[in-house]
């Protein structure tokens, strides 16, 4: 991960689940309610906060149940949860501007109740412009269409307005039923009374005025995406919105219109005993994000579902660009394992495990078979990701001494987490690639011509006390120790996201008392990251405790020793990933986006805000 997608994962700590309807608009009325008994002196607290109830609330209400109807109409997609809690929102939005015009007004002599109302002219219009970005994100890039479902809040709280402030009385319309339905001043509050005509003329005015600056505010964000991918920028709010607000799939249809055709490898090594298979080792080679349960996010436990026996998915060497678009490509990998299953000749000889060194990379591989499975870790350099290329050149070179077969695991188990502009990643025609490449070759010479003995292998796992806010996913940590003429091997997968810098070794070297060699692996999933954009095992738990896990995960796995045989194979699969460069070219404008639209969106604030001053003094 380079420090450009790195800025992009860090937004995965803006991704939540809206409350449910029903919350937002019982918290909705609460918040009424209490800026009623601010806002209004009658004689009793309740009736003031029945009058912040009926004309802040009532416009929530009515913004919350017919928003969804209208939009759906039109052909949107705007559902009750999301529409509850866009109309909260510009609720708290009018409530804000009202408490600081009115601290304005008690501390001013100058200001008065004209001033509150003109600035709840400006707050009805600002709930507008807001609704309007919000539903042509979500639902409508024509901002015409867009603009009938965001005007429900502004409506209801201005038609309040024209009813209980008595407005009608100045017009020449209507007669005593009229009056009596659309002129209700003797039972509003006085502070109500100063409104006339003219003043929803100027909320008309404001409203257009406000939807022209979003509709050119949108514009202008949108124009480098559309040169440069060929995407709106609506798309990607929109399926960002609706996975914040819905858990819905709309990001991973954005990522579609982005991504690109791979043919990636999958490999399976599995172990059969007695009673049937006792451990699956899944390697398909896709990198497990963006983030989340988004695309690949969860395929570390979606293999492991998969899975007779004790299921160990390994970080593959790939990268970003290998994240898949769609969860729904992940049962492309699984079929794919499936005929890699059916094809297994198993073995029930193996090597001793090697270790070695070349350069930055260390790499501990064993044969099983013809076949190996080896790991790669920098430890204790930093380092993240390994590229495809750099993967796929170093399982050819491992395989140049006879080997048949091999599966090479990213041991991700040391890494500084987003700090630095380098973050690690090992790409084409860098040292550690060729430290990486050499090492698998010297690896797979030392395997070719080794000696084969019988082999045992035992498994244990626990699901452990941890959850993804502490770095650890719902596989928990999962032990296999192989035993080959009285050499014993223990692999470690942790289901976190890389490891803080110096823990693998630590855990490494207390292991290195039990067995003869051992490696600790991550398996790189993104489950960890709905919390934060770094997350690494070790940074948010007990470091010690994790230890004692580990060790006495090792030596109930040493417990469970017993012969088994192993085979290995490998199929392709046709998946669609984010594509060469296109990861960076995402990130880069989604990042300029934030940084450059949040200046952008401040100067549209302030122009907006300058000319409805100017307004408000020339009416």
């Amino acid at each position: 991960m380079t420090a450009t997608q790195g800025d992009l994962a860090s937004l995965s700590r803006f991704i939540f689940r809206a409350p449910s309807w029903y919350s937002s608009l019982g918290f909705a009325l609460v918040i009424a309610a209490l800026a009623g008994v601010a806002a209004f002196d009658s004689r009793f607290v309740l009736e003031d906060a029945w009058q912040g109830i009926f004309f802040i609330g009532v416009p929530t209400v009515v913004a919350s149940g017919l928003t969804p109807y209208v939009d759906q109409r039109l052909g949107g997609q705007l559902t009750p949860n999301r529409a509850s809690l866009l109309a909260l929102v510009c609720e708290l939005l009018v409530v804000g501007v009202l408490v600081v015009a009115g601290a304005i007004a008690v501390l001013s002599a100058r200001f008065g109740q004209g001033f509150v109302f003109d600035a709840l002219l400006a707050a009805l219009a600002a709930v507008f412009a807001l609704r309007l970005l919000v539903v042509m994100a979500v639902s409508h890039r024509s901002p015409l269409r867009a603009s009938v479902p965001a005007s429900i809040q502004t409506a209801a709280g201005g038609a309040l307005l024209f009813v209980y402030s008595g407005t009608v009385r100045f017009l020449e319309i209507g007669g005593p039923l009229a009056r009596s339905y659309l002129s209700r001043p003797e039972v509003a509050p006085e502070e109500l009374l100063v409104v006339v005509p003219s003043d929803f003329l100027l909320l008309a005015g404001m409203c257009v005025f406000y939807a022209a600056a979003v509709t050119l505010f949108v514009a202008v964000i949108d124009r480098p995406w559309k040169q440069s991918m060929g995407i709106s920028v609506l798309d990607f709010v929109r399926g960002f919105v609706g996975h914040i607000a819905e858990g819905s799939r709309e990001l991973e249809d954005f990522f579609e219109q982005i991504g690109e055709e791979a043919v990636v490898p999958v490999t399976v090594l599995s172990f059969r005993g007695s009673d049937g298979e006792k451990a699956r080792f899944v390697l398909p080679m896709i990198h497990p994000g963006p983030m989340g349960d988004i695309g690949g996010g969860n395929l570390p436990e979606q293999v492991a579902r998969q899975a007779d026996g004790l299921a160990f998915p390994p970080h593959a060497t790939a990268g970003h660009d290998f994240n898949l678009v769609t969860a729904r490509e992940v049962e492309t990998l699984l079929d794919a394992a499936d005929r890699a299953m059916d094809r297994l000749e198993y073995h029930d000889d193996a090597t001793e495990s090697v270790r070695v060194t070349e350069g930055e990379a260390t790499l501990l591989a064993q044969a099983f078979g013809d076949d190996a499975f080896m790991t790669a870790t920098y430890s204790p350099g930093f380092a993240d990701d390994v590229e495809y290329a750099v993967g796929l050149s170093a399982k050819a070179e491992a395989r140049q001494g006879g080997l048949s077969d091999v599966m090479l695991a990213d041991a991700h188990n040391c890494n500084n987490g987003l700090a630095g502009e380098d973050l690690g990643h090992v790409v084409p025609g860098s040292k550690r690639s060729f430290d990486m490449i050499e090492g698998a070759r010297l690896a797979g010479d030392a395997l070719a011509g080794a000696d084969r003995h019988s082999l045992s292998l035992g498994v244990a796992w626990d699901r452990t006390p941890w959850e993804p806010i502490d770095g650890i996913g719902p596989l928990g940590i999962r032990v296999a120790v192989t035993e080959v003429a009285d050499q014993r091997t223990a692999y470690v997968l942790v289901d976190g996201n890389n490891m803080e810098p110096g823990l693998r070794d630590s855990l490494v070297a207390t292991l290195e008392r039990q067995v003869d060699h051992a490696e600790v692996l991550t398996t790189d999933t993104h489950i960890v990251n709905t919390v934060e954009a770094s997350n690494q095992v070790g940074e948010n738990l007990d470091v010690e405790a994790l230890r004692a896990q580990v060790v006495d995960l090792v030596e109930a796995a040493t417990a469970d020793l017993e012969p088994v045989e192993a085979g290995m194979a490998t199929e392709r699969a046709e998946v669609t990933v984010f594509g060469n460069d296109r990861t960076e070219a995402l990130a880069s404008h989604a990042n300029a986006m934030v940084q450059m639209g949040g200046a952008l969106a401040g100067a549209f604030i302030l122009a907006v805000t300058a000319v409805s001053v100017i307004l408000f003094f020339l009416t």
